[in-house]
């Protein structure tokens, strides 16, 4: 019977370790990320959406509101459809 206990545990232990990066991706870290990045965007909701979008795949964005993509290069060689960077 301890084993078997055991063994729920750990699998529950690893499911909530991992709902947890999920969900500190997609709600505060993304979030205050990507608003400093689109800070000065012309078009600031669109640029947060991409950048919602990018950081939720990469788990990371570049600092700055522009360039510094080197930080992140994942975010950095994501495409659009037409072959265009989709990460702003």
């Amino acid at each position: 019977m301890k084993p078997v206990f055991a063994a729920i545990f750990l699998v529950c232990l690893v499911f909530s370790s991992s709902l947890f990066e999920v969900t500190m991706a997609s709600s505060g870290f993304c979030g205050s990320k990507c608003e400093a990045r689109c800070s000065k965007a012309g078009v600031k909701d669109r640029c947060l959406r991409y950048c919602g979008i990018c950081c939720e795949k990469c788990k990371c964005v570049p600092s700055g509101t522009y360039g510094n993509k080197h930080e992140c290069p994942c975010y950095r060689d994501m495409k659009n459809s037409k072959g265009k960077p989709k990460c702003p």
